[in-house]
């Protein structure tokens, strides 16, 4: 496990370098959140509420939908496909170490530096400039926190399989940002899923996108009953388990792939 916990420490250290660029991308994030403020802010018009969300819940929910966004939001999956482009992946595969759970603990360190030098900062600024409500209650925030690394989970698992399919497509840039925004659409990050037509929402419950940015986002609003973010967590728990079936059959094939390539 300690070499697990190193390539936290230095995928933190190398975001640290670099860290200039993410005080710039608190800016660029509070002009975005800025943005959807007023959208929004139209589309209620003077309602005192949609969907059981009201404006100023509303307005959190945007804020922290993008700033939780900083936290689980990593691109492995374009960093798998370069690996295995290059060659590199072949190096990887004989060191002695797992190397998808390796790819899981350098998202890992780049999430928890965003977190700490990208979220809060963002959301603290964000709050001196939009009306958002932060809830005092601690059981609140605990659920929250452990929302959002189940976030961090199920979209790193989706990155694997989609850095995975290289193995198979040799090219899957295309896929990768149809994945992306995929995943930012059916996350509930633009729009709450709960305002998505009836169908819709049939369909989604059954997908695990709603587990990255919606669940966490309406358990910070106070969206949910607290049953309902107990049952929610839950449901993010259960996909970061399904998640591991395909991830372990597609890596199988991919190895062998990779084998036959190589011969």
């Amino acid at each position: 496990m300690d070499k697990y916990i190193e390539m936290i420490r230095i995928r933190f250290l190398m975001m640290l370098a670099y860290r200039t660029n993410y005080y710039s991308g608190i800016l660029i994030y509070s002009i975005n959140i800025g943005a959807y403020y007023f959208l929004w802010t139209s589309i209620y018009g003077g309602k005192n509420e949609i969907e059981g969300l009201s404006v100023v819940q509303m307005t959190t929910y945007v804020a922290v939908g993008w700033m939780a966004r900083a936290f689980y939001f990593n691109n492995i999956d374009r960093e798998m496909a370069m690996d295995i482009k290059d060659g590199k992946v072949a190096i990887e595969l004989i060191r002695p170490y797992n190397y998808l759970a390796m790819k899981t603990m350098q998202g890992l360190g780049e999430g928890i530096f965003r977190l700490l030098f990208f979220s809060v900062p963002g959301m603290i600024l964000v709050a001196f400039i939009f009306p958002i409500k932060l809830s005092a209650s601690l059981s609140n925030w605990g659920m929250f926190f452990l929302s959002i690394l189940f976030s961090f989970l199920i979209n790193t698992q989706i990155n694997l399989l989609t850095g995975i399919t290289t193995f198979f497509l040799e090219n899957n840039t295309g896929l990768i940002r149809a994945k992306r925004i995929f995943i930012d659409f059916l996350s509930g990050l633009l729009i709450p899923i709960s305002f998505f037509p009836g169908w819709a929402q049939e369909i989604v419950k059954f997908l695990p996108f709603q587990g990255i940015s919606y669940i966490p986002s309406m358990i910070f609003t106070n969206g949910f009953s607290q049953q309902e973010a107990f049952q929610a967590i839950i449901l993010q728990l259960v996909w970061v388990i399904i998640l591991i079936i395909p991830i372990q059959i597609l890596w199988r094939l991919a190895k062998k792939q990779l084998i036959i390539q190589g011969g």
